[in-house]
């Protein structure tokens, strides 16, 4: 489900999933640099969707009960990035990033304090860059953890309705030697995306005037 006034072109496309890549590699640097272990990423996936679809997205992916850290971030651009694992994933995550032998008690208690830490540490890193790339600052929320399925997750803010096109962006990431997988999505409305695609043309237009020159 798209829209002709929205669709980005072949070039923004790319030019947008190449600043993703290297936002999401210098969170997963700093997420190794938490558990010891490499962090393994797919490469980005970037629909024009709506909300609905997007739950259905992640849905079909995932029937547990999901575990998010999500942020809500504003400036040039806005929108909210979620780090999203199946609930059990997220507690192999809180025992990665807590190291040594936790009892489930003990887990329990740490879990969203440890999510809340990984989840800003992976989130702001990887919208740091992309903003900086962009030759723009961003503002980020404090860092919310909630429980629930796809449709709980991706719902509206605000006014917006569940059919209201989205930016839906998503990678999935596994951690090698850990039962540990997940995924980073982000959600833009459509206003938003129409200023993140004069940002794009601007860093094609400086990438190749750079090679250029």
């Amino acid at each position: 489900m798209t829209a002709g006034t929205v669709d980005l072109t072949e070039l923004q496309r790319d030019a947008f999933t190449e600043l993703v890549n290297i936002g999401v590699s210098k969170a997963a640097a700093s997420l190794r640099g938490m558990i010891g272990v490499q962090v393994l990423l797919s490469v980005p996936a970037v629909e024009i969707v709506s909300r609905a679809q997007a739950a259905r997205m992640i849905g079909e992916r995932e029937a547990a009960e999901l575990v998010v850290v999500q942020q809500d971030f504003s400036g040039a651009f806005t929108g909210r990035a979620l780090l999203i694992f199946p609930q059990e994933h997220g507690r192999a995550l809180v025992h990665a990033v807590a190291g040594g032998d936790l009892s489930s008690e003990e887990a329990t208690e740490m879990e969203d304090e440890a999510l809340t830490e990984t989840g800003n540490v992976i989130l702001n890193g990887c919208l740091a860059t992309m903003a900086n790339l962009l030759q723009r600052t961003l503002t980020m929320s404090l860092p919310e953890v909630m429980r629930g399925d796809g449709p709980r997750i991706f719902r509206p803010v605000g006014d917006e309705g569940t059919d209201g096109l989205v930016l839906f962006l998503y990678i999935n990431f596994s951690v090698r030697e850990r039962d540990i997988r997940g995924y980073i999505a982000m959600l833009m409305d459509l206003p938003s995306l129409e200023n993140l695609k004069v940002l794009i043309d601007d860093f094609v237009e400086r990438t190749i005037g750079g090679m250029e020159a």
